[in-house]
């Protein structure tokens, strides 16, 4: 990879700065590191939750050659122009509540997103919550970031023994020649003034710990903990006439009408009945 100061318009992050301001006594956040390159956070992440690692590690990388999606998809970026890393948790919730774990991390990132993005009206500075959003990032069942129909992060979690490993991939300075596919977008694309990934990652980090520390100490109850209203406030699959390619070639037609306790997509099709969906790729019909 070329001199991490090759282009200053998309900086390094720092290890060091990141862990002063994050790991903290009592906090969620126990170990942040910081690679030059790797195929997969996830796979480095997985290896270490088999051997122990702790709760709250997380692996960072300034360029991931071979970031994984659903379907075992792959995606590249170049260097620093993201924010590519990996979460571990040992989440002591049902198994049946464990899907949240996903969803939760997806209204992390759009909520820090949002508030990152937030400006005056006039533009000026930055103002932080309250402030107009200037990139009104959204959730895609069951958890893709969107801004419109544009997508601008993937989540993929993955069960590693009694571990969640959570990787996020998410478009910081990528310019539209260097987008992977057009139907992706980028912060800077947007027009987000955020050229630095470090706070944008800070944002996130804390978010998530805030939602992640409620809703295992209500036992993994996304209704008390406030967690299934904020992801409905945010999807905008609900209210919409989707497709859903299911595992195994099937395919399920209709009202996307809600998410149910366990996380699942609740959609009401075309003969009355309702389907609960698990697992799959949403198409928002037009």
């Amino acid at each position: 990879m070329d001199s991490a100061y090759g282009d200053l318009g998309r900086p390094p992050l720092h290890e060091g700065a990141l862990r002063r301001a994050l790991v903290r006594e009592g906090g969620l956040w126990r170990e942040i590191g910081i690679v030059d390159e790797t195929g997969s956070t996830n796979a480095d992440l997985a290896a270490r939750a088999r051997e122990g690692a702790p709760e709250g590690t997380v692996l960072a990388t300034e360029w991931q050659t071979a970031g994984r999606g659903r379907k075992g998809r792959t995606w590249t970026a170049p260097p620093r122009s993201g924010l590519a890393f990996s979460m571990l948790v040992r989440p002591a919730v049902p198994v049946r509540l464990l899907g949240w774990a996903s969803l939760l991390t997806g209204v992390a990132v759009a909520t820090a997103v949002r508030r990152m993005t937030a400006w005056s009206q006039k533009g000026e500075r930055f103002l932080g919550e309250g402030a107009d959003t200037a990139v009104d990032a959204r959730l895609k069942w069951p958890n893709d970031v969107l801004v419109g129909d544009r997508k601008l992060a993937g989540i993929l979690a993955e069960r590693v023994d009694d571990a969640v490993v959570i990787g996020v991939g998410l478009n910081v300075g990528l310019r539209a020649e260097e987008l992977p596919v057009p139907t992706a977008t980028s912060l800077a694309i947007e027009g987000a003034p955020l050229s630095d990934r470090a706070p944008l990652l800070r944002a996130i980090l804390r978010e998530f710990e805030t939602w992640y520390r409620e809703w295992t100490a209500l036992d993994g109850d996304p209704e008390r903990s406030g967690l299934r209203t904020a992801y409905r406030d945010l999807c905008v699959t609900l209210g919409r006439e989707v497709r859903v390619e299911m595992p195994g070639e099937r395919r399920l037609a209709g009202l996307a009408r809600d998410v149910d306790e366990t996380g699942r997509l609740v959609v009401e099709e075309g003969t009355g009945g309702e389907s609960a969906v698990s697992a799959g790729d949403v198409v928002h019909v037009r």
